[in-house]
């Protein structure tokens, strides 16, 4: 059994691989989804990342579509208190912005459509520099306050109104960021190391890392000269163009054959083991998809494997 891993200072403990939702009523139908949710859950998993946007892009979607299923998976499956459901505010079209207006009717949306009385982790989607954080941070505490949320966390934020967010919290005795959920994986790392990795580190906060696969270049499918049928086909081939991508894949291939393990496993396990992450984000569209990720759980790199990972993705 995996020991599950404490988010920030909350009381929330976490399945060491958050499983990302994005795919919920997108690629996935609702039958796939709860088959995927299914064997997560059968692994040990607890820890489910969704948004009230996902996955508005879609033809025909109007965002919402994740929560609603996952919502019905848990009252399906009875199971709603052993899970612990991650949502977002902030980028739905209908509630776009952090105003406080927006955070509180956002908040009451994702509730409805997730079926539940409170969300577990509820994170700014993306930082709003129109809004001051004392405005953020007052209607995040309310709806902790009002028991309609557990736990609060940002993502794609700088590091200074991160800081400022919790001296803020710190000083007026209100809700603070347990978590930031930063782009970051072994080829791009300078979206998260640097002032924002010092500020999480300062404040005890925990990483839960969202593109962990590059949307899905570190799966080793996408190789020079072999097409891919994915809908992420695009954004993942732009690394085969790196002279970096090329040094990141050859490190994995390697070590996920002296492992024999899926390339998916190895990229998930360096990152897991990087300061300050607790549980990276990874998406399954099929049951099939899904060893390889549980896999990267379990994975133990050695410290040389670990810094060989490190130095090609340099």
């Amino acid at each position: 059994m995996t020991d599950l891993r404490k988010l920030g200072n909350s009381d929330l403990q976490v399945f060491p691989l958050s499983l990302g939702g994005n795919v919920f009523g997108w690629t996935a139908d609702e039958a796939e989804s709860f088959a995927v949710l299914d064997a997560y859950a059968a692994a040990g998993g607890n820890f489910i990342d969704t948004a009230d946007v996902y996955s508005e892009w879609a033809p025909g979607n109007k965002g919402g579509e994740s929560e609603t299923i996952i919502g019905r998976w848990t009252a399906a499956r009875g199971n709603r208190s052993d899970i612990i459901v991650a949502t977002k505010v902030g980028q739905h079209s209908d509630y776009k912005g952090l105003a406080p207006a927006t955070i509180k009717a956002g908040a009451e949306e994702s509730l409805r459509r997730l079926g539940s009385d409170y969300i577990d982790l509820y994170y700014t989607h993306f930082d709003d520099p129109t809004v001051p954080v004392e405005d953020i941070i007052t209607a995040l505490d309310q709806l902790v306050k009002e028991g309609k949320v557990r736990a609060i966390a940002a993502s794609n934020i700088t590091g200074e109104r991160l800081a400022a967010s919790l001296a803020f919290s710190e000083s007026e005795g209100l809700a603070r960021y347990v978590a930031l959920q930063p782009h970051y994986n072994l080829v791009s790392r300078d979206t998260y190391e640097g002032p924002l990795r010092d500020t999480v580190a300062e404040y005890g906060l925990s990483a839960v890392p969202y593109w962990a696969l590059a949307s899905g270049f570190l799966t080793g499918k996408y190789r020079p000269g072999t097409p891919v049928d994915s809908a992420r086909a695009e954004g993942a081939g732009k690394y085969l163009e790196s002279e970096r991508g090329l040094r990141v894949l050859a490190a994995l291939d390697k070590i996920a054959e002296a492992h024999e393990a899926e390339v998916a496993s190895v990229a998930l396990a360096w990152l897991a083991a990087q300061p300050t992450v607790v549980a990276p984000i990874a998406s399954a569209r099929t049951t099939a998809q899904l060893p390889a990720l549980l896999a990267g759980v379990e994975l133990d790199l050695t410290a040389e494997e670990l810094a060989e990972l490190t130095a090609a993705s340099a």
